[in-house]
């Protein structure tokens, strides 16, 4: 399983548009519902947005650069962002409810 942490700033005139492509991904992935991908997403009131992906790569590999939504998405983030995406492979120390066991 691989997990990763993305964090990025869009510009002030750009963050509505970021969180009207990030939840047309999640329409896309809630219609589509492909296994072996949990996703979370979250704005936060500066214009950060933060990514949580899990995929169980060896299995069913990564389905979301497949999604049309992902690729809209990603196509022109960096002309949306004051700081570019920065990822990071994570390890979750501890849960309480808020990922799947």
């Amino acid at each position: 399983m691989k997990r990763n942490l993305i964090r990025y700033k869009t510009k002030p005139e750009t963050a509505d548009e970021n969180e009207r492509l990030v939840k047309d991904v999640f329409q896309e992935l809630h219609a589509k519902s492909p296994d072996g991908v949990r996703y979370l997403s979250l704005r936060l009131g500066d214009g950060t947005f933060v990514h949580f992906v899990e995929v169980e790569a060896k299995e069913h590999g990564n389905t979301l650069p497949e999604l049309k939504a992902f690729r809209s998405f990603q196509s022109g983030i960096k002309d949306r962002c004051a700081e570019l995406p920065v990822v990071n492979d994570v390890t979750i120390v501890g849960n309480y409810r808020m990922l799947g066991e």
